[in-house]
């Protein structure tokens, strides 16, 4: 699911509440560390994660790597912070109400 332009501004605005809760460190993307990225986004849908200055990876080298394993989109990235992003899949446990992804002409609809 690729996120719009609007989509991606109204995540950016719930991930500035929210706290870091994924660290990646020297070890880099352990299995370990996508497991736990992973049952995150499953309980919350919108992750915060934080690269360490002695880890081997820039932020966005690590949200494209860590956003592939735990089939999420990336939302944002920010010095040494990166917001992910994965919908659920039952729509009675979804948390994050998106805007509608309307058309993506790029040309303004007529009434």
């Amino acid at each position: 699911m690729e996120l719009t332009s609007k989509q991606r501004a109204q995540l950016r605005g719930i991930a500035n509440t929210i706290d870091t809760i994924v660290h990646i460190g020297k070890d880099g993307i352990t299995d370990n560390l996508v497991k736990q990225a992973d049952d995150a986004l499953e309980a919350r849908e919108i992750i915060k994660c934080k690269v360490q200055e002695n880890a081997m990876l820039t932020a966005r080298e690590a949200c494209e790597e860590l956003g592939r394993l735990t089939r999420s989109e990336p939302v944002q990235v920010i010095g040494s912070k990166f917001v992910l992003y994965r919908m659920q899949h039952d729509k009675s446990k979804r948390k994050i109400q998106l805007a509608p992804a309307g058309k993506k002409t790029g040309k303004p609809e007529k009434f």
